[in-house]
């Protein structure tokens, strides 16, 4: 029998980051691709605001430098990072203080209980709230912290995940961690990076984001988060995306547009947020979210700057609405005009009433100034921003649903752009797998020209 026409290999719905990698790696390949996105632009959760010459990240989810598929996935050789000055400032009991750079040499001394801690399984009665432990701000605790780190760093990723599994913070105590430890730097730490401030995450995810913590440094795109999906865009083939397409439904063989009708083709990868997905696919699960706000502020007031210069600034004492802040044109200079600063700050969960009073009045006390001419220019609030990994938690949920049928996204890995990426990676080589299997593989075809709907 003859195959019946197709107009495409594979059709990818969703122009976000995991998208638009996997059309990187399929196009490389000679797979005709064809991207879907029902928004007017490429990019989904990693946008960027534009605002009197201002570059504001609607979501913000911080970087490290030690993410793999950042160096691994093609079109992101010309991505610049910015990186935070190494550790975190964290604000405790009216104080700020470094914590978590890396250790010197020769500071290992005294700082074996807690590599033990962090760097090994678990051992020992849990740390109750009285137990006694050294404040994180000390030099003794800066060495016993660099020198964990360290360690968890150099510990092989099959080692952290042959760990029982438990909320991150049952296991933190479990381990026995001092609960000063756990409250002084890791809660407010792991709240930073899994945008979970009750450490609800699975304990094997905390322990990877630990790693890459660890393992390099904390960054930003350059000109803001929207700089990634702008970069794998602009090197795929042209006419690859297609914005402004709404998918209605999909096959193994074809996808239905609102405004194409139907689109033939060999493979349906699935690249958009998990709900989208679901409505696509509804036997697919949909996990809970961890909501962030982001709010941007300006001022003239050098303070903030030359209080906390490039560091990431973290609320160990949850005094108030925000996580974590950041004078961010100390980071990125590009992403404020010349001569303005642009402080950005993260809340994490439901966000208060009178958002930007409390959130300003918490700011005046982390930077230690008044926060009453500052100007704010963005409250941006994203109710399902990053997909929640509470345990069980599987790191590598299939992409691969049927044959001809895939699914991509943070939501089948980590919840992290390492982990969009990387599911990226996966459901490309799965659908690169069976279309080489059949033969079907197109190697001199253009990107192509999508009909108009009947």
């Amino acid at each position: 029998m003859l195959e019946p026409a197709y107009q495409v290999d594979v059709v990818v719905v969703g122009a976000g980051i995991a998208g638009l990698s996997a059309a990187h790696r399929l196009t490389s390949a000679g797979v005709t691709t064809a991207v879907l996105e029902a928004a007017p632009c490429a990019g989904g959760r990693m946008s960027t605001e534009k605002v009197d010459g201002f570059r504001l990240d609607r979501v913000g989810q911080l970087l490290s430098t030690s993410y793999p598929e950042l160096r691994l996935t093609p079109g992101l050789g010309a991505l610049a990072l910015r990186r935070f000055a190494p550790g975190v400032l964290l604000h405790r009991d009216g104080r700020t203080h470094r914590a978590g750079a890396p250790a010197a040499a020769g500071s290992a001394r005294g700082a074996l209980h807690v590599v033990r801690a962090l760097a090994s399984a678990p051992r020992g009665p849990a740390a109750s709230p009285g137990r006694a432990g050294a404040p994180v701000g000390g030099a003794v605790d800066q060495a016993r912290l660099g020198t964990a780190l360290g360690r968890i760093a150099a510990t092989p990723v099959e080692r952290l995940l042959s760990r029982p599994e438990l909320p991150a913070a049952q296991a933190l105590a479990a381990r026995g961690v001092p609960a000063r430890t756990i409250e002084g730097f890791l809660r407010p730490l792991l709240a930073a990076l899994l945008c979970d401030p009750e450490l609800t995450t699975s304990s094997r995810c905390a322990d990877l984001a630990l790693r890459a913590f660890a393992s390099g440094r904390l960054c930003v795109p350059e000109g803001g988060a929207e700089a990634l999906p702008e970069l794998l865009a602009g090197t795929l083939p042209p006419g690859t995306v297609h914005t402004g397409v709404r998918v209605t439904s999909v096959s193994t063989t074809s996808v239905t547009t609102a405004e194409h009708g139907e689109i033939r083709c060999r493979a349906v990868l699935l690249a958009t947020d998990a709900r989208a997905a679901a409505e696509l696919l509804p036997g697919l699960r949909v996990p809970d979210f961890h909501p962030v706000t982001v709010v941007h502020h300006t001022t003239d007031d050098p303070a903030p700057a030359l209080a906390t210069g490039a560091s990431l600034l973290l609320d160990a004492d949850r005094g108030g609405p925000v996580a974590h802040t950041a004078v961010l044109s100390n980071v990125d200079p590009c992403r404020a005009p010349a001569g303005r600063v642009l402080i950005s700050s993260t809340v994490l969960g439901a966000p208060p009433d009178g958002i930007d009073t409390a959130v300003r009045i918490h700011l005046s006390r982390l930077y230690g100034t008044s926060t009453r001419r500052w100007e704010t220019l963005a409250v941006h609030h994203t109710p399902e921003a990053v997909p929640a990994m509470r345990p069980p938690h599987d790191l590598r949920r299939p992409v691969r649903l049927l044959a001809g049928l895939y699914v991509c996204g943070d939501h089948r890995d980590t919840s992290t752009v390492q982990g969009a990426l990387h599911s990226a990676h996966r459901a490309a080589a799965a659908v690169l797998a069976d279309l080489g299997a059949a033969g079907s593989v197109n190697r001199s075809e253009p990107a192509p020209t999508l009909p108009r709907a009947a």
